[in-house]
């Protein structure tokens, strides 16, 4: 079996990995979608759960949340079946559009905010169920036009001029575009998306510590620059505002769970004492109603999605298909992260959803599209294994006659 070092130089490496039988990938595969069901499911009972408080107060509905994310769970489904049916090569073939749709959905809302057509942030496109955050676009776009210029480059990509401007151009549009909506939290994340790409593709160390060298102190400053972002850090630290509020509520409801929490229905911050608890803090009150075994069994489940993830990028057929399955696994276990984090009080207030659990419809079938690439990456390399398998005993009947 060949062993393939991704920080090596991809000069060094053929386009197409070696192909060999891999029944856990199949395995990885089934146990991704098992892991994705059991994660939608938590969320639809914990939006219900969470939110009915807050649909009475604003729309007069206590199930409006239940059925809206009872819809786009089961959209997400067949998202991911029809993504996971398709040939993940022709994303490839589309990447660059992609890319070139999400910078001009990003570039005509700021256009948008700027002559007063839109108040506030600029992060929505679309109107009515098309509605869709632009920057959930852009973060995908990322992840599969990346995957292709490592792939295509992976002669020169440890060149500076060649191989690693190109890339970093682009990302800093994104990145400085998200920004601008504003939207702090996720054009960084974005941004570690992309760099932890470069990285794995063979961008040179050097290269990536200069440009974190330069932009660290700059992004330091555009964080303390808004006064609502310096209000989070203030929070963070133990200051007295709003926000700070919220961080009290959150480490109440985590204590009051326990170890085995108060029972499905029971949380007291959901009763409109925590805000957003069906969205940016609903581990809160997974932690408050499941308890420390609850929240346990969630970091079990994306603990197992990032597993599964990396497996299928082990075993991809090509380096396009590892590099996308790569960053789809590692920006949703980031957001996990993050997300989970800022509830326990271990990071500041960002605003970044729990995939598939958080309640939102556009997120949830952004990060559907991501796990249909999984699978398709898995499916493909298993279509593979058949026809290998199928003309070998071809060839061995063919020889025996």
């Amino acid at each position: 079996m060949m062993n393939y070092d991704m920080a090596n130089s991809p000069a060094d490496v053929p386009e197409l990995l070696p192909a060999q039988p891999f029944r856990g990938e199949a395995i990885a595969g089934k146990l991704l979608l098992f892991i994705v069901v059991v994660l939608m499911c938590i969320g639809i009972v914990v939006v219900y759960s969470s939110g009915a408080g807050w649909a009475e107060k604003k729309f007069a509905n206590p199930q409006y949340f239940l059925w809206r994310q009872l819809t786009f769970a089961s959209l997400g489904l067949g998202v991911i079946f029809v993504v996971g049916h398709i040939d993940y090569h022709l994303l490839r073939k589309v990447s660059k559009l992609f890319l070139f749709l999400s910078i001009v959905a990003l570039a005509m809302l700021l256009l948008l905010k700027l002559f007063g057509v839109i108040h506030g942030a600029a992060r929505w496109f679309g109107v009515g169920l098309l509605k869709f955050q632009a920057s959930d676009l852009a973060k995908y776009a990322i992840i599969l036009h990346f995957s292709r210029m490592l792939a295509d480059k992976r002669s020169h990509i440890r060149d500076l001029h060649t191989g690693y401007y190109p890339m970093l151009i682009l990302l800093m549009t994104v990145v400085i575009l998200v920004a601008l909506e504003p939207n702090f939290s996720t054009s960084s994340l974005i941004a570690l998306i992309g760099f932890t790409l470069m990285f794995i593709g063979g961008v040179r160390v050097k290269y990536l510590l200069a440009t974190a060298a330069a932009l660290i102190p700059i992004a330091g400053v555009f964080a303390i620059a808004a006064p609502y972002r310096m209000a989070r850090l203030i929070g963070f630290v133990g200051g007295e505002n709003e926000l700070s509020y919220q961080v009290r509520q959150a480490l109440i409801g985590l204590g009051n769970g326990g170890l085995f929490g108060l029972g499905l229905g029971a949380s007291k911050q959901r009763e409109l004492y925590l805000p957003l608890s069906y969205n940016d803090f609903v581990f809160v009150v997974i932690g408050e109603e499941y308890g420390f075994i609850g929240a346990l069994v969630l970091l079990l489940l994306f603990a197992g999605l990032f597993a599964c993830g990396i497996i299928i990028a082990k075993h991809a057929p090509d380096l396009y298909g590892r590099y996308v399955a790569t960053g789809v696994t590692f920006a949703i276990v980031l957001y996990a992260f993050i997300n989970i984090a800022v509830a326990s009080h271990l990071m500041p207030t960002t605003g970044v959803a729990l995939p598939f659990i958080s309640y939102g419809g556009t997120a949830l079938l952004f990060n559907s599209l991501g796990i249909g690439m999984l699978v398709s990456i898995s499916r493909y390399r298993k279509k593979e294994e058949i026809a290998r398998r199928a003309e070998a005993m071809l060839g061995s009947k063919g020889g025996a006659s």
